[in-house]
């Protein structure tokens, strides 16, 4: 009979535990249910923008990445963005994809235009900057200081004649 009281104890010892951590894990998740309204942006690229990425204005995290899919016709990426219901965009906002840190994940950034008209429920951002790959960056970088190393001699041998 001991035994068995041992061993439910620690079942429910087991259970208390798994229960602090879920309720740990929810409220440190940052996770909200989406409410709001969604608009739509469309990007040549969207390197490292994942569904459920942030959507912040100003810094703050105004929304979330509902869906992204590719355009048949166009063969562009269409980001579905949920935001909070007290955001009001101008016609003339952009929306860019920023990198968190140097080597963190990407984000939706949301610049606001001046135009008194609000884009409305299920509207488009129309200017869109994509997102900048740190590789073509680096590659370029390397190519461009390789053809000023490969310029200097020639401009030596031009000059002497």
């Amino acid at each position: 009979m001991k035994t068995n009281l041992l061993e439910a104890t620690m079942g429910a010892v087991v259970l208390v535990v798994c229960a602090f951590f879920i309720i740990f894990a929810y409220s440190t998740s940052q996770w909200q249910p989406t409410t709001g309204y969604e608009v739509i942006a469309k990007f040549d690229r969207i390197d490292g923008l994942l569904r459920g990425s942030d959507v912040r204005l100003s810094g703050v995290k105004v929304g979330t990445i509902k869906d992204i899919h590719l355009d048949p016709k166009t063969y562009l990426a269409v980001v579905h963005i949920s935001l909070a219901p007290h955001v009001k965009l101008p016609k003339d906002s952009a929306a860019e994809i920023v990198s968190d840190g140097l080597l963190g994940g990407k984000f939706l950034s949301l610049v606001p235009g001046g135009e008194d008209a609000f884009i409305p429920p299920y509207g488009e951002i129309v200017h869109t900057q994509a997102a900048v790959s740190l590789e073509s960056l680096i590659g370029q970088f390397i190519f461009s200081a390789q053809e000023k190393k490969e310029e200097h001699p020639l401009e030596k041998v031009n000059s002497v004649k």
